[in-house]
């Protein structure tokens, strides 16, 4: 197979905070061609899971969004903080977010947002046998509404296109071939 990948000869930061950072590069292509100013977002990584509580419900949660200015109905997840494994950030995400402890973690797929201008990826796991053991503990950021649902009901939702992240929907289908839903 030939090789597409395009060597990166230079790059130039134009910005840099704590939730994303743009960088311009200059590049090659393998025929020799040179890219200038390609624009590529730095993100951490992030993980999420399918989330499956001790009597079968499956964890989801509504959040504002305001990029999309939408209430979003999501699975539970975020950022992997810096010397996290993905499966550390997920159990601390999810006991943040939640305030259920999982032990049990199955990784799915990882995935990416949006490999042609973002450089991260999203681990997405299958939590189940999740126990209620406190309360959310939330970033000044959030407000987070925690909701039950059934598999069916679930199924449902995506199916009337009534989850509207895309890394979120993938998870939910990748779980529930795991299951034997699909």
């Amino acid at each position: 197979m030939k090789d597409l990948t395009w060597k990166k000869l230079s790059s130039n930061y134009i910005h840099r905070g704590p939730w994303a950072t743009l960088r311009s590069d200059r590049c090659e292509m393998p025929d020799g061609h040179i890219v200038e100013d390609y624009y590529v977002l730095e993100y951490s990584n992030w993980v999420n899971a399918v989330a499956i509580t001790e009597d079968n419900k499956v964890l989801m949660v509504n959040q504002y969004r305001h990029a999309a200015g939408i209430v979003s109905l999501e699975i539970p997840g975020g950022v992997i903080d810096a010397g996290e494994t993905p499966e550390q950030a997920l159990r601390r995400e999810l006991l943040e977010e939640t305030g259920y402890q999982f032990d049990d973690f199955e990784l799915l797929c990882i995935v990416y947002a949006n490999p042609s201008t973002a450089d991260n990826h999203t681990n997405c796991y299958l939590a189940r046998g999740g126990k209620k053991v406190q309360e959310q503990h939330l970033d000044d950021q959030e407000e987070i509404v925690v909701e039950t649902f059934t598999i069916p009901d679930v199924k449902k939702l995506l199916a009337e296109n009534k989850i509207a992240q895309a890394l979120h929907c993938t998870g939910l289908f990748y779980a529930l071939i795991k299951l034997g839903e699909l």
